[in-house]
């Protein structure tokens, strides 16, 4: 069976590993060593696009420190040595690591000890000559920012010249309901995003998705605009990832959802501009 790597299939166990991944991201523009901190495959929130199975409700448990490590290292040196991308089948144009990051099958920041893995990853990361060339991404709801803890993992990925992606893809109360099953209100989240850049770099992800063919409503158009002009006054934000899904999800909403138009995304990231904002897309 072929194990190459492709953009519609980010399977955490693909390596054989507990907490390392590869995949090929979109949003990253290549290779991506993904971090899974939820192996129990919990979350605080339960987005209707996700695509980890047997999704639950929950924390990150607590980590195994040594395997992380070992693995890390492990994995870093099947790349130097090239066995990583022969495995892989990754053609000779894409075998360069475009980043580390720290997503996974949940919310990672809700794991014990956030800051101390972050530090880790980042030495082993930096010993082996992965940056400045590769980055070092935190994917996140932002939900926890609030918490000194989750602060002090920030401050240390920026010590390692890291960035934030930061998930906001509602601003109105029924629309976080229904995408993201999120309890937090918009308020909490966007003081949370200006907590964030305020402790590393931060850029906010946006997926749009197209639920029971309604498209993108202009209610739901109009909120982001405003809470992203408002964040924009507050803060140094200014770089959005503007994406759509690109694999089945794996939740029971998944008969609902659609690719949102290739126009409609244009037309937003033009609005976005407007404001002022660097805006890519992943269609």
């Amino acid at each position: 069976m072929s194990l190459q790597l492709t953009a519609a299939d980010h399977s955490r166990d693909r390596a054989g590993l507990t907490y390392i991944y590869p995949v090929l991201s979109r949003r990253a523009g290549g290779i991506s060593i993904g971090v899974n901190f939820n192996t129990n495959n919990a979350c605080n929130w339960q987005c209707i696009y996700c695509q980890v199975p047997d999704l639950r409700v929950g924390a990150a448990p607590e980590l195994d420190f040594g395997l992380l490590e070992a693995e890390l290292r492990g994995f870093l040196e099947q790349v130097r040595s090239g066995a990583f991308f022969r495995r892989f089948e990754v053609p000779e144009d894409q075998r360069t690591i475009k980043d580390i990051a720290i997503s996974g099958n949940g919310e990672p920041t809700s794991v014990p000890r956030f800051a101390e893995a972050v530090e880790l990853i980042g030495r082993i990361a930096t010993e082996a000559g992965l940056f400045p060339a590769s980055r070092y991404v935190l994917i996140t709801n932002g939900s926890l920012v609030h918490q000194p803890k989750v602060q002090e993992g920030l401050k240390a990925l920026s010590r390692f010249g890291g960035e934030v992606w930061f998930k906001l893809d509602s601003a109105t109360p029924a629309g976080r309901r229904l995408i993201n099953k999120a309890g937090q209100g918009i308020e909490a989240s966007l003081n949370n995003l200006v907590l964030a850049s305020g402790c590393c770099r931060t850029k906010v992800q946006i997926c749009l998705v197209d639920i029971d063919r309604q498209g993108f409503a202009e209610q739901e158009r109009t909120a982001l605009l405003e809470a992203l002009q408002a964040v924009k006054k507050r803060s140094g934000v200014r770089e959005i990832l503007l994406y759509t899904i690109a694999r089945p999800s794996l939740q029971p909403e998944a008969g609902r959802l659609g690719r949102m138009p290739e126009p409609v995304m244009r037309a937003f990231a033009e609005a976005l501009r407007a404001l002022g904002f660097e805006v890519s897309i992943s269609l």
